[in-house]
């Protein structure tokens, strides 16, 4: 058996590939146009339509620009879309920059939380080298955007606007992560120096007051009260002075969100469907609500996902955005590159390989803001909400076949009240704990 490449062996390659016309014609296209542009399938383009026999009407689409804030965009797409319905205004927008400030600050006591937790583990090991990679990045699930919630509230944007640096977070997170493992660092040296653990969680508190001044020097500070004044489209004012964030959600969403639930769709053999998940190390807020999720079949997603939007309600739900799916044309489609022409190969992998082999997990959250039903009611198209701006898809809206839905859509967000009475049982039971690394655990 050959252990190595040899030359024969590439002499063979060579003059195999060159005598096929097809892979030259393909090298032609590929290296001058790139992989997805060359092998785009005009066909799925042709066949896609932004039509939908159920739509749901929407503000402007928002812009999350160069920040990883996804889940934050779409939970505020999601609550934002009760407010412009209740008020009956033409549009509106909440402040993605203030629950970014304290969703920092809250990883930040996370993440110390955390090492002071594990002061006996090797620094060599797993989890400390899993806990030190990203302490604080963007990314985020629904149970955390709803401890911040719960704690803090919600402001407009204009109460506390987009910064340089909530629109490009690259810069800040690289300073912030520098400074969480030097904490890290600090805590673990003061613990084998034989400081006890009462000591290290006082020094937490100046940690803390240091990253809480750099949040405010790249974020700003974030209002503590603010005037509400807005006008209805039927010329309606609506004006309210003085609210704190907490007030205003109360006053103007006050959603429960407890009644909402995550349910995912995770086919490996390790997960059994209709049972409970919740990650190991997952969350923001300390005291918040646990990250929490009933495993289902798919169609079972799909199933109350259709239910709520029938009832006038999006979604929030969570994909590997990525995967067959063009952002300039804003179309997620199995089809949408004929990969297998272009290279001659297919890629077999079913959705339970991909996920226990790292080829896939959620990458994104956005919004079902509607669904086309066939003449038996079952779906074949999904209308999307995405928070990329409106250059990308149609208007910023995105179409997804239900293919596509099958194979790389991970999670959903729905009022439990469209469970059956066992799946409210099943997600309410004593959860399976997931390791902090498994793919169930990833950010959106």
């Amino acid at each position: 058996m050959k252990e190595s490449v040899t030359l024969e062996q590439l002499k063979a390659f060579e003059e195999a590939f060159r005598a096929e016309r097809a892979n030259r014609a393909a090298m032609t296209a590929v290296t001058n146009a790139g992989v997805n542009e060359a092998s785009k399938n005009q066909e799925v383009l042709r066949r896609t339509t932004h039509e939908f026999s159920l739509t749901l009407k929407q503000g402007k689409i928002t812009a999350q620009k160069q920040s990883g804030r996804c889940w934050m965009f779409a939970a505020m797409n999601v609550l934002r879309f009760h407010m412009i319905h209740s008020l009956n205004l033409e549009d509106f927008e909440l402040s993605q920059n203030y629950t970014l400030f304290y969703d920092k600050l809250e990883k930040t006591n996370y993440f110390l939380e955390n090492i002071l937790g594990t002061l006996d583990e090797p620094t060599e090991g797993r989890l400390i080298s899993w806990l030190l990679t990203a302490p604080l990045n963007d990314g985020g699930q629904w149970d955390m955007i709803c401890s911040l919630i719960g704690k803090y509230g919600v402001v407009p944007k204009y109460a506390m606007p987009e910064t340089a640096v909530s629109s490009m977070t690259k810069e800040m997170n690289v300073y912030l992560t520098e400074k969480l493992r030097g904490f890290a660092c600090s805590l673990r040296k003061g613990y084998q120096a034989g400081k006890s653990k009462e000591e290290l969680i006082g020094e937490k508190e100046g940690m803390l007051r240091e990253v809480y001044n750099i949040l405010c020097v790249c974020l700003g500070e974030p209002p503590k009260q603010f005037d509400f004044e807005v006008t209805a489209k039927d010329g309606t004012f609506h004006r309210a002075l003085g609210l704190s964030p907490q007030d205003f959600y109360k006053k103007y969403i006050n959603i429960d969100l407890n009644e909402y639930v995550s349910l995912i769709n995770a086919p490996t053999a390790d997960k059994p469907f209709h049972q409970s998940f919740t990650v190991r190390f997952l969350g923001n807020v300390k005291e918040g609500r646990q990250v929490r999720y009933l495993n289902l079949p798919i169609e079972e997603l799909k199933r109350v996902a259709v239910a709520q939007m029938k009832d006038g309600e999006p979604v929030w739900f969570g994909c590997d955005v990525g995967k067959r799916s063009s952002r300039e044309d804003g179309v997620m489609d199995l089809d949408m590159y004929r990969l297998e022409d272009m290279f001659g190969t297919d890629f077999p992998m079913t959705k339970a390989e991909r996920l226990d082999y790292g080829q896939s997990l959620m990458t994104h959250a956005m919004v079902f803001m509607g669904v086309n039903l066939d003449e038996n009611g079952t779906p074949n198209r999904w209308r999307v909400e995405n928070s990329w701006g409106e250059d990308r898809g149609k208007k910023g809206y995105f179409v997804m076949s239900d293919a596509w839905f099958d194979e790389y859509m991970y999670q959903v967000v729905v009022n439990k009240k469209y469970l059956t009475k066992e799946e409210q049982k099943e997600y309410e039971g004593e959860p399976a704990v997931l390791e902090p690394w498994d793919p169930m655990g990833s950010l959106a």
